[in-house]
């Protein structure tokens, strides 16, 4: 009679192990939001999906240059590409422009000048653009150390800039835009939003503005759709291009702040411009004058404007003049 041989006692242990894993294989597979959240589970089902987070606008490239604006500066250059001129108080009563362009970007733009303590927050808005300018006085030098934008003084790229023999120094420096280095952040269209016009304009034909010694005047023009502008009783002009006419000018009233005590020749201190907070406003846009409020809360934020009725006051599609008034 044959004796039946016996399996060791571990073999018998494993093979009931191997099945008991294959189980639990099994059941995981077939079934995965078995030990995973209700979340989890659910998203793993067929015809459901989880909503994509909102993809963040991608920075687009900013570049702003100081420009002059003196009679004798006039007509300047690569006025007409800028998505947004912002007109600045200076020392004496005058006015200095800071050009933004980024749809598009000039061959040259000039006369260059020199940048103010407001370029620093007023600037910040754009993330880190390339601020172009010729220099600055010493005392503004740590405020422009601590600015977001990226700097591009006329001493450190010199190649890129060349002046105007037909011309006077200092109103005579131009730069030559693709040869600097060049900045990013947000676009002037997220810095100040776009949209249709809201109810309650008034129509208006002529719009005066008027800083110490500056006097601007803006006319609606219907056959460029959008605002002429003069400055002291003459047409400003971009060279190459003629007249200049934003789709929108928006007249900002704002508070001027001590800063580094800058002065002039004369002695007249240098303003410099709060444009965070909040203040007065008035819009024009398609030949209506909208009254209103701006807001900035922070120096990161773009600038928001709504109407007396509290609704957004966005801004059409197009050049922006920003007048940065005293209030």
């Amino acid at each position: 009679m044959t004796q039946r041989l016996r399996r060791p006692w571990w073999v018998a242990l494993a093979v009931v192990l191997v099945a008991a894993l294959a189980l639990t294989t099994w059941v995981l597979v077939a079934d995965p939001g078995a030990d995973s959240p209700d979340g989890a589970a659910e998203q793993s089902r067929p015809g459901t999906q989880q909503a994509a987070p909102p993809a963040q606008p991608r920075p687009v490239p900013v570049t702003v240059v100081k420009i002059d604006n003196v009679a004798v500066a006039r007509p300047q250059t690569g006025l007409d590409a800028a998505d947004v001129v912002y007109v600045e108080p200076v020392e004496g009563g005058f006015t200095r422009l800071a050009a933004v362009y980024s749809s598009r970007v000039p061959d040259v733009a000039g006369p260059v000048r020199s940048a103010r303590e407001t370029d620093v927050e007023l600037l910040a808005q754009y993330g880190r653009p390339a601020l172009v300018f010729s220099g600055a006085a010493p005392e503004i030098e740590p405020a422009l150390d601590g600015a977001t934008a990226v700097l591009v003084r006329q001493r450190d790229h010199t190649a890129a800039f060349f002046r105007d023999p037909a011309r006077p120094v200092p109103h005579n420096l131009y730069g030559r835009l693709p040869l600097l280095p060049g900045g990013s952040g947000p676009g002037p269209d997220r810095v100040l939003p776009r949209g249709p016009s809201p109810e309650g304009g008034t129509p208006v034909t002529e719009y005066p503005v008027d800083f110490a010694r500056d006097e601007y005047l803006f006319t609606w023009s219907p056959q460029r759709r959008g605002w002429l502008a003069e400055l002291d009783g003459t047409p400003l002009e971009s060279a190459g291009s003629g007249p200049v006419a934003p789709a929108t000018v928006v007249v900002q009233r704002v508070d001027l702040v001590e800063g580094a005590g800058v002065r002039d020749a004369a002695g007249t201190v240098s303003p410099v411009v709060r444009s965070t907070g909040t203040g007065p406003v008035t819009v024009l846009r398609d030949g209506n004058r909208f009254e209103g409020t701006w807001s900035r809360p922070d120096a990161a934020d773009g600038t928001r404007f709504t109407t007396r009725q509290g609704d957004p006051l966005p801004l059409p599609d197009g050049p922006v003049w920003v007048l940065l008034v005293p209030r």
